[in-house]
C-alpha cells in the first residue's frame, strides 16, 4: 500500500454528498496512488470508491454503494443503494445495477446491460479449496441483457447479448443471444423478440433489439 494518501482525480462538473469515501486504500498489497471518476458525477452519502478503479463520466450512485479496486467503468454507470462492486471487474457503458445487488470479483459487463434489485454473481467453483483463488471468474453478461429481480449468476457462465432472465432465476449454463430464461435451474424458453405485452401498451416490447 501507498505510504501517501491515494489521489482523487474527479472530473469537472462532480457533486460528492458530505460522507463519500473516495480513494479508499485497498487492504490487498496493492500499491494503488489513485481513483479516476470523469465528469459530472453525481456519488451520494455512504458511498465508497477505492484507490485503484476507473469510472468514465456521468456517474450516478445511490446511497451506501461501494465500489472495490482495479475495476473499470465505463460512461454514464448508474448504480443504486447499498450494491457492492468487487475488485477486477470490467463494465461498459450505459450499465444499471439496481439496489442490493452484489458483483463478484472477475465478472464482465457489457454495455447497456441492467439488473434489478437483489441480483447476486457468484465467481468461486469450489468455494474453500486451496485452489479457488487461482481460478475465479465471474460470469460474462453481453450486450443489453436484462436480468429480473433476484437472479443468481453461477461462475464462469455467458448471458448473450440482449437476453432477458426472469425473476428469482438460478443461472447454472450458457444462455444464447436473444434469450427468454428463467427457473432453477434457467432454461430458454423462448426468444425476447416474440413476447407479447399483456398491458396493451406495444404488441412487442422488444420487437426493436
Amino acid at each position: 500500500m501507498s505510504k501517501s494518501k491515494p489521489m482523487v482525480l474527479l472530473g469537472e462538473g462532480g457533486l460528492v454528498d458530505v460522507g463519500v469515501i473516495l480513494g479508499y486504500p485497498p487492504a490487498r498489497g496493492k500499491n494503488i496512488d489513485f481513483v479516476k471518476i470523469g465528469r459530472n458525477a453525481r456519488i451520494r452519502s455512504g458511498s465508497v470508491i477505492y484507490a485503484g478503479s476507473t469510472i468514465g463520466d456521468n456517474l450516478q450512485t445511490g446511497h451506501n454503494v461501494v465500489i472495490r479496486e482495479e475495476n473499470e467503468i465505463g460512461d454514464d454507470f448508474s448504480i443504486w443503494n447499498n450494491t457492492v462492486i468487487d475488485y477486477g471487474c470490467k463494465i461498459g457503458s450505459r450499465v444499471k445495477i439496481h439496489c442490493n445487488c452484489y458483483v463478484a470479483q472477475f465478472t464482465v459487463i457489457d454495455d447497456d446491460a441492467f439488473m434489478a434489485p437483489g441480483v447476486t454473481i457468484a465467481n468461486d467453483l469450489h468455494p474453500g479449496c486451496e485452489k479457488s483463488g487461482e481460478c475465479m471468474r465471474g460470469p460474462h453478461i453481453k450486450t443489453g441483457v436484462q436480468i429480473g429481480v433476484n437472479v443468481t449468476l453461477v461462475p464462469f457462465i455467458e448471458i448473450g447479448e440482449r437476453s432477458l432472465i426472469g425473476a428469482g432465476s438460478v443461472v447454472t449454463k450458457n444462455i444464447p443471444p436473444y434469450s427468454l430464461a428463467y427457473g432453477n435451474p434457467a432454461r430458454v424458453v423462448g426468444d425476447v423478440r416474440d413476447l407479447g405485452c399483456v398491458t396493451g401498451l406495444t404488441d412487442k416490447p422488444y420487437k426493436n433489439i
